[in-house]
């Protein structure tokens, strides 16, 4: 873990060489951005010997410190540049749980147009749509209570992005579930707009069982008001 001393070091180059390079349009040149690179290539290398998902996501939240005061200071330099170390975080935090940690540097790279690194294939959008809604359904899953707020700030930073239906279907899904208890009108929405983008989502029953609740809900509030 750094030092006090060594991260502040750390936020106040990654700043200026963010800021240089952006000004440039050549990539990020730094020792410190160096030294970050060859730190994650190690503990890609120690994540490879690990089978467990849960474990691997156990090993990503004790690796990400060492990463967060770079972040902090791309992010606070206001411009944008392709930085792997910065977008394998974003999906190290969604995999390691931090889901709202997550967004500030999604909102950064999809603000600034950049790609995943390797061995990514799909755009950036993409990725961060479908590692959201893959690990809320992780989460549904397992009983736990899925971040609705950053399910929604996901969807509406990727609004106008391009990518495959079923994948913006999955993130719908999701939303919707999550908002059946709390927002049975909005969940109702977003399991139909789900269902419009791939017929497959896998949420008929659910909307049957939300329209038969709102109608009767509406019949009850109906009569209650007839006999007032």
């Amino acid at each position: 873990m750094p030092s006090p001393a060594q991260q502040h070091f750390m936020r106040v180059t990654a700043a200026s060489a963010t800021a240089a390079a952006a000004n440039t349009d050549e990539p990020i040149v730094a020792t410190a951005y160096e030294q970050q690179l060859m730190q994650l290539a190690q503990d890609k290398r120690q994540l490879s010997g690990i089978q467990s998902t849960e474990k691997k996501a156990e090993a990503k939240r004790e690796m990400l410190p060492k990463y967060a005061a770079w972040v902090d200071g791309v992010l606070s330099s206001g411009r944008g540049v392709q930085d792997d170390v910065v977008m394998n975080v974003l999906v190290w935090r969604i995999d390691a749980g931090d889901y709202a940690g997550a967004l500030p540097i999604a909102a950064h790279a999809i603000e600034y147009g950049l790609k995943m690194p390797e061995p990514y294939t799909r755009t950036t959008a993409c990725v961060i749509t479908e590692e959201y809604a893959d690990m809320a359904r992780k989460v549904r899953g397992g009983g736990g209570e899925v971040d609705v707020s950053s399910l929604l700030a996901v969807a509406r930073m990727t609004d106008t992005q391009d990518m495959p239906d079923q994948v913006r279907a999955k993130l719908f899904k999701e939303i919707g579930l999550a908002q059946i208890e709390t927002d049975p009108p909005a969940a109702l929405a977003r399991l139909k707009r789900a269902l419009e983008l791939n017929k497959n989502v896998g949420v008929i029953k659910e909307i049957e069982r939300l329209e038969t609740k709102l109608r009767n809900k509406n019949s009850t509030d109906a009569g209650d008001a007839g006999s007032g």
